[in-house]
């Protein structure tokens, strides 16, 4: 489904208030490359990524008509096509003034931003104190999804399969078997780590006691699934299959397969339904990490940025 299709409801809703021939002004900001890291060095790999997703959602918006499109651009980058009007991001510049005025400038905002460090939720926040259309989730539920303590927490109070968690600084007295620590902050595998030895795990833990939790690592595969959600329903759009490795303790993604799980989507829809449930804030396209194994299905990770790998 385009990304467009995300916000079409809304977008129509603000053209009956204000005209069918309305000429409504959109802001699209991803993150890498609308310049969030326009002094640090861009990491090729995030680079690609954040172009394909850009770039994906610029295709899907300009199809819509009577809907302008601004964005900002890293300056090392070409300038986005599609785009009808973009802005350069000088090294001299304070990029969230930039991204500031940007959003007060439109109606509505597409934002597509790493969880980790809170900049998602910056971002949303920002938008909703100017009273704009966010074709996405609230910034509380921004928050919620972007902390894995706070999602566990969420699961279990709504009946929804997790794995057991566990605060670093709150570690149960004896531990068997493997286990996998991980920063509470956000999605991705930076600072994750696989332990099968517990004085080990302890060690490793010393220096992230306030902002790691820790989970008993589950055999099985890796699965995502992607979904709408709106009013705190979920729309089910893909099954996922992940490739994840473990190399010397430390965990990457290595690819996936679309719908490579589409042999689970009763189940993944339940899940999904009841998600949405427990987080009503969550709106537009929302993606869940979860674990298969022996009929069991268990979620680790929900987050709510825009637009991910499934997508583009």
């Amino acid at each position: 489904m385009p990304i467009a299709m995300l916000g079409v409801d809304d977008l129509a809703i603000h053209q009956i208030k204000h005209g069918n021939n309305v000429h409504l002004k959109i802001f699209i900001c991803e993150f890498i490359t609308s310049g969030g890291l326009y002094r640090d060095p861009l990491p090729p790999s995030l680079l690609v990524e954040g172009k394909l997703m850009r770039d994906a959602a610029l295709r899907d918006f300009a199809q819509i008509s009577n809907v302008e499109i601004l964005a900002t651009c890293d300056p090392r980058i070409e300038v986005p096509s599609l785009a009808h009007q973009v802005f350069t991001v000088e090294p001299e510049q304070d990029v969230w003034a930039l991204w500031a005025q940007c959003i007060e400038s439109v109606d509505a905002v597409l934002l597509v931003a790493p969880e980790t460090g809170g900049v998602l939720e910056r971002l949303t926040a920002l938008a909703e104190r100017l009273n704009k259309l966010v074709l996405g989730s609230s910034a509380s539920a921004v928050k919620l999804a972007g902390d894995k303590w706070s999602t566990y927490r969420a699961c279990t109070a709504h009946d929804i399969p997790t794995l057991t968690t566990h605060l670093a600084n709150a570690l149960p007295d004896l531990m068997a078997g493997a286990y996998v620590a991980k920063s509470r902050d956000g999605a991705g595998c930076d600072d994750m780590a696989y332990f099968e030895d517990e004085p080990a795990l302890r060690s490793w833990l010393q220096t992230r006691l306030n902002t790691h939790i820790v989970q008993p690592y589950q055999r099985g595969e890796a699965a995502s699934f992607s979904m709408l959600c709106k009013n705190g329903q979920a729309y089910l759009l893909s099954c996922n299959h992940q490739y994840m490795q473990i190399e010397e303790q430390e965990f990457s993604y290595r690819g996936g397969i679309i719908n490579g799980m589409a042999q689970h989507a009763d189940a993944f829809n339940t899940i999904a339904q009841k998600i949405a449930s427990a987080m009503p804030g969550l709106a537009g396209y929302v993606g869940v990490d979860l674990i298969v194994h022996d009929g069991e299905f268990l979620v680790h990770i929900v987050t709510g940025k825009q637009i991910g790998r499934a997508h583009v």
